[in-house]
């Protein structure tokens, strides 16, 4: 736990960017087996909602990056609803961050240069698999895979043009933080343009 449980609107940073990357190195602090790990929740334009477990590649001022098949179900949601909900749960902090916001597709040029740094065993992985979609069997997904390892035998390997990332971009957050008989703080940063406002919510 976090030797310091102090949460209060009139100390948190006045900028929720800063706020978490002060949560999240301290949570890379301590041996989580996969620290970048948060939740993502998406829906459909008739509301269909889907959450699933994703990877933080990045993050800055300008909002949180992770990558996916654009064909998979997240992608299409995402694609024909910009609006998502991500939550970062550390019990090992007694923390959770919350954020909600629209996502964004990030430039080919982005997605290009980080392809290029995956391990070459997963990029042969973001070919053969067409994710989200029903396939035979675990046959049907090794042969794909030694398809394509075959293919590129010997040469780079080219991103996929329906593999990339999304910017998640901000407009609300919540941090919470476990205290004592169940009267947990949660501070709350909302705004837009870069004006946040800060206030404190009842647990």
């Amino acid at each position: 736990m976090v030797k310091n449980r102090s949460l209060s609107e009139n100390t948190v940073d006045p900028n929720p960017f800063v706020q978490f990357d002060i949560w999240y190195k301290e949570h890379l602090s301590h041996d989580v087996a996969t620290p970048e790990s948060f939740s993502l929740a998406t829906a459909s334009v008739d509301g269909e909602v889907s959450v699933r477990t994703v990877l933080l590649k990045d993050y800055g001022e300008d909002g949180f990056v992770f990558f996916t098949n654009y064909r998979s179900k997240k992608g299409a949601q995402l694609s024909a609803n910009q609006k998502v909900a991500m939550l970062f749960y550390w019990p090992e902090t007694g923390r959770q961050v919350r954020i909600e916001g629209v996502a964004e597709k990030v430039s080919e040029e982005y997605s290009d240069s980080y392809f290029k740094t995956r391990p070459r065993e997963s990029q042969f992985s973001a070919w053969a698999s067409n994710q989200s979609t029903v396939v035979p069997d675990r046959f049907y997904l090794e042969e794909m895979y030694n398809y394509y390892k075959e293919k590129f035998s010997g040469k780079e390997v080219d991103r996929p043009p329906h593999w990339g990332g999304f910017r998640i971009i901000p407009a609300w957050f919540e941090f919470w933080q476990n205290d004592k008989f169940r009267l947990h703080d949660r501070i709350i940063y909302s705004g837009k343009n870069k004006t946040w406002i800060i206030e404190r919510l009842a647990p």
